[in-house]
């Protein structure tokens, strides 16, 4: 891992291989090291930049000034520029693709090609709005994901049978979830409001001009198929995949088919 200092705060992240560079955006509540199977391959052919989110992983709490995700998407410009780096790719899961969309529309002219994965772009829904901001509450409140909401939140993450068919990747999310406590659950919390407090990016959909990729678990929980879709309609030109037997986290549940995929698509961006 690295660090620079960002707004006053350090911001970590992989940097990893040669090539076109590639900025890869993880989960909330996770970190860099999910996208770890993609980027032993993409690296091959790829210079993989690869940020821990505020509050996340090795990176420091959000600064100040960093209240909603385009300010997220500056932060990591800012990261990108003290790189030296000219242009790039993205590829977002989840949170990941709600500030790489922001980044792909403030530098339009330095984005190659966009990677939206398990997503959605739009405003929160009111329903799902309201659940995730109850959570936070409660995860705020307790200073720690008490042991009923781990049980409640960690299958979201995950395809139905996931349990069985990927027992380590459920149990390491799960444990990650019970030790996040004190200040570190509080700013994971801010991180999450600005998430689920998200503006509608369909107001400047017609500005993502990019190459997109659209990628989908066909169980996913929070990010259902149907949303990516609606990416897809509004999005001129995208492509869009369903990929079975995968949740949320459809990256590490089904490694070869999305590496696969980011692989046919990338290369085509760069032939």
């Amino acid at each position: 891992m690295h660090s620079l200092d960002i707004r006053g705060k350090k911001m970590a992240y992989q940097d990893v291989g040669n090539g076109p560079v590639l900025v890869f955006g993880h989960s909330f509540l996770w970190d860099s090291a999910m996208w770890k199977p993609q980027v032993d391959v993409l690296s091959q052919h790829y210079r993989c930049i690869v940020p821990d989110l505020w509050a996340h992983g090795a990176s420091d709490f959000a600064p100040d000034s960093t209240t909603n995700l385009i300010d997220y998407a500056d932060d990591v410009l800012a990261l990108i520029d003290a790189l030296e780096i000219d242009t790039f790719s993205i590829v977002g899961l989840s949170v990941g693709g709600m500030w790489g969309a922001e980044l792909a529309i403030t530098a339009s002219s330095r984005v190659n090609a966009l990677v939206l994965m398990d997503t959605f772009i739009g405003f929160e829904p009111e329903v799902t709005h309201a659940k995730y901001f109850a959570i936070m509450d409660m995860i705020e409140s307790a200073e720690m994901v008490a042991p009923p909401l781990v049980d409640t939140v960690a299958p979201m993450f995950f395809s139905r049978n996931a349990a069985e068919t990927a027992p380590e990747l459920v149990a390491g999310f799960r444990e990650k979830l019970s030790n996040l406590k004190g200040e570190q659950a509080k700013q994971v919390v801010r991180i999450g409001r600005m998430v689920f407090g998200r503006r509608d990016t369909f107001d400047d959909i017609a500005k993502l001009t990019a190459p997109t990729l659209i990628l989908v678990g066909d169980q996913d929980m929070p990010r259902p198929p149907l949303e990516s879709q609606l990416m897809h309609d509004e999005i001129k030109g995208s492509e869009y995949h369903v990929i079975q037997g995968a949740g949320h986290i459809s990256n590490l549940e089904q490694v070869d088919k999305v590496t696969a995929y980011l692989s046919d698509f990338l290369a085509r961006q760069h032939a």
